[in-house]
């Protein structure tokens, strides 16, 4: 890193219930200048997201028995004077992907993503 340059670590809120969906995504964004922390409520996660300072969510398709795009349209409802946090979210179908755009999403990558694809995604780098 040159003189001058900033470094900047994201944080990011993982919205999914699914252990092999978490691990995955822990895996793919490991040595990535972002920390990932876990959360399960849908519910919760607009708040969560806000008072915690996120710089992003990334979202599981089906979360407990609420929508990706649910959870998208919940976070960005919930900005209020703030910024809105872009939301990322995990398709299970790429037929998704037209859904996930009305949603409000900032992006979505489809579940058998590479680990490349979700950084670029997230706006991460390595």
């Amino acid at each position: 890193m040159g003189v001058g340059t900033l470094w900047y670590m994201r944080t990011i809120l993982l919205v999914a219930d699914t252990q092999s969906v978490t691990d995955r995504v822990h895996a793919s964004l490991a040595g990535a200048d972002a920390t990932v922390v876990d959360h399960t409520d849908p519910k919760t996660a607009p708040q969560v997201a806000y008072d915690g300072g996120f710089d992003s969510v990334l979202v599981d398709m089906q979360v407990d028995a609420m929508g990706a795009m649910a959870v998208a349209r919940a976070v960005r409802s919930a900005a209020g004077q703030h910024d809105p946090i872009p939301v990322t979210i995990l398709l299970d179908r790429e037929s998704d992907a037209f859904l996930a755009g009305r949603s409000g999403a900032k992006n979505w990558v489809p579940k058998d993503y590479t680990s490349a694809e979700l950084r670029e995604a997230l706006g991460v780098s390595r």
